[in-house]
């Protein structure tokens, strides 16, 4: 009988221990839920703020990518977005990617941040079925503005956007705008534009500096200075343009923005927004050590909205795994 209960004891002791010790691992953990991906810094525009300027020509093999996006995967991500420079510079490496993602892997969500202006329908009819989300970057609804700002030279930006638009409903892709609010923009007023477009989420970002980027200084091939506004002028945007759009419209000022991306490099390397990469890689180092290493908020991350309806199909949405204990939301 003794034996028993002292067996019992221990058993119960043993087990409580491997529990706790269990959860503290699991909320040591840090879990990137959602991923961005500047596989190149090439781009045919010239945006004076970029923060991904074009330092190489480089990006990565097909097979190191996707090693890369498994481990991630593995690690609990559940949403990719391919950004760049331009993605669509490399449009078949882009789909390819686009595919592996949603078929292979099974992520919730993937999507694409592009400038338009080298999406074509023979893309979509290739790979759309593959792909959630597509943003647009439109900063200004004003021809002469876009080409002060480098977002083409021709004035033909607006054109690129309104096609991205049309081919996004037509496919059944949803259909996302991003616009930087800069020196140059942040007085318009487009709400009417914004209305005509429909996107289901219009993201607005606070231009931001990003160190070794586009400061100016220190051979860096941008200076985004002259673009900055200060937080009020960023309120009085996003003010004009939430009366009329509401929940639709994201604003995301620098104190938000900056660290809550997680973010991978040409050379697979993470950075969070706002910092320099390390020069650790996802083909030489654990993932953990990467995550720790990157200087991510993830406390911002939530606190800008960074997980909503981020999936195409109305069964698969992140708010059915918020009870999830991976998470530890």
């Amino acid at each position: 009988m003794l034996l028993g209960f002292l067996v019992c004891v221990f058993c119960v002791v043993y087990f409580t221990q491997r529990w706790v010790h269990t959860r503290k691992k699991v909320k040591s953990s840090l879990i990137p839920i959602a991923v961005n991906f500047h596989f190149t810094r090439k781009c045919n525009y010239e945006c004076g703020f970029c923060y991904h300027t074009a330092k190489t020509s480089d990006k990565p093999t097909m097979i190191d990518a996707k090693f890369a996006l498994r481990k991630l995967k593995d690690g609990g991500m559940r949403k990719l977005n391919f950004a760049g420079g331009e993605p669509f510079l490399y449009p078949n490496y882009l789909g390819e990617l686009v595919r592996f993602c949603k078929q292979d892997l099974g992520l919730e969500s993937v999507s694409i941040v592009t400038n338009g202006s080298k999406v074509k329908r023979d893309w979509f009819i290739r790979y759309a079925e593959n792909l959630d989300i597509m943003a647009v970057s439109c900063d200004s609804f004003n021809k002469d503005t876009n080409v002060l700002i480098g977002r083409g030279k021709e004035g033909l930006h607006l054109e690129a956007v309104q096609e991205v638009s049309s081919l996004c409903r037509e496919f059944r892709v949803k259909f996302k705008v991003n616009t930087v609010v800069c020196r140059y923009n942040w007085q318009e007023d487009m709400n009417h534009d914004i209305s005509m477009l429909q996107p289901f989420r219009w993201k607005c970002f606070q231009v931001l500096i990003v160190p070794g980027e586009n400061t100016g200084t220190d051979g860096t091939l941008k200076n985004a200075t002259k673009f900055q506004i200060s937080s009020t002028e960023f309120e009085a945007f996003t003010s004009r343009h939430e009366k009329v759009h509401g929940k639709r419209l994201v604003p995301e000022p620098n104190n938000l923005m900056r660290h809550s991306y997680l973010m991978i490099d040409e050379h697979l390397r993470f950075y969070a927004s706002g910092k320099t990469p390390s020069e650790r890689t996802l083909l030489d180092t654990d993932l953990q050590t990467l995550l720790k290493d990157a200087g991510w908020d993830e406390t911002n991350f939530f606190k800008r909205g960074g997980v909503y309806d981020w999936s195409r199909n109305p069964n698969t949405t992140p708010c059915s795994n918020v009870n999830d204990k991976k998470l530890d939301w």
